[in-house]
């Protein structure tokens, strides 16, 4: 592993939860090969703009953008993304090599005044910054009043902790991650909320062409996690969605089995459609397809072409 004077540049976003993952990167890449790992924070544009929710400004790529821009340019030689930050068409010179394996994908309620989601009072406000949660809390309790909740981990939770909300609802992974479960009031089951396309998963990234990277992180690459996502991302894809419709898959490996379901819904909970799916890990995108198609069929299609014209 020969980076120029030895070293592998891994990019990483700035937050705690961001550099987390870098240092966990940084750990088994070092590890494994004996090389360096240097770690390069890159501010993104999503990081800059937190008083506009995300679909108001352009959605998943705003977390990625500046850092495949670091890659392009050979400032850095490898990335580390949380998954569902990704956007599915990505630049031709570059690609994910390798899904790391799953933390737990599911939602996580915290709240410091009731026990369980089911318990809140009528016209409790929660924060969240997704439009997939929002559409499943309220589809489930349209008496609430979902409010906006965007910055880091330790932001939202301070902003509930202050008052502003009576629960806010996270990604369990991260919270595990950095050690803050006893936070987590309750893990809120897939019924109740499906995860976010790639929640849990790290996704790494570097320039086709660095076959010397590519050999140093490959052995990161989990099997059955990286089939399940494939299959969640070619949902999405043939979805053709970003932050501004509420869409959410989740997949399960199990042998030469992909398990997948998915939900498409009406920001305002008004409509949500659901649907399954099974195929095989030899193509799991084309389960991703299928599903997609299947909701469309039953509706989702209406939805989507109503959230696209709200949004223009």
């Amino acid at each position: 592993m020969n980076k120029g004077n030895g070293v592998i540049r891994l990019g990483s976003r700035g937050s705690k939860l961001a550099l987390w993952q870098a240092e966990f990167i940084r750990y088994e890449v070092e590890r494994k090969t004996g090389g360096k790992v240097e770690i390069v924070r890159i501010k993104t544009t999503g990081d800059m703009i937190l008083d506009v929710p995300l679909a108001r400004v352009g959605g998943k790529g705003l977390f990625v953008k500046e850092i495949e821009e670091a890659l392009l340019s050979g400032r850095i030689d490898l990335a580390v993304h949380s998954m569902k930050d990704v956007p599915t068409d990505l630049p031709g010179e570059l690609e994910i090599v390798a899904i790391t394996k799953r933390e737990d994908p599911r939602d996580a309620f915290l709240s410091l005044t009731v026990k369980r989601f089911e318990d809140l009072p009528r016209g409790a406000v929660v924060g969240t910054s997704s439009l997939r949660r929002q559409t499943q809390l309220l589809g489930l309790r349209p008496d609430l009043r979902v409010v906006d909740n965007r910055g880091n981990l330790d932001t939202r939770i301070r902003k509930m902790e202050e008052g502003k909300f009576d629960a806010i609802i996270l990604a369990a992974a991260g919270l595990r991650r950095l050690g803050w479960e006893g936070k987590i009031t309750q893990v809120l089951p897939e019924e109740m909320s499906l995860p976010a396309i790639g929640q849990g998963a790290l996704g790494i990234e570097i320039r086709r062409n660095d076959g010397e990277t590519r050999e140093a992180v490959s052995f990161l690459n989990d099997r059955d996690t990286a089939f399940a996502v494939r299959a969640e991302r070619g949902f999405l894809r043939r979805l053709e969605g970003g932050c501004q419709v509420p869409i959410a898959a989740y997949g399960r490996t199990e042998g030469a089995a992909v398990f997948l379901q998915g939900m498409v819904g009406r920001p305002d909970g008004s409509e949500i459609v659901r649907g399954s799916a099974k195929g095989t890990v030899a193509d799991p995108e084309a389960l991703g397809v299928v599903l997609a198609e299947q909701l469309l069929a039953q509706g989702a299609k209406g939805i989507l072409d109503e959230v696209y014209r709200a949004a223009d």
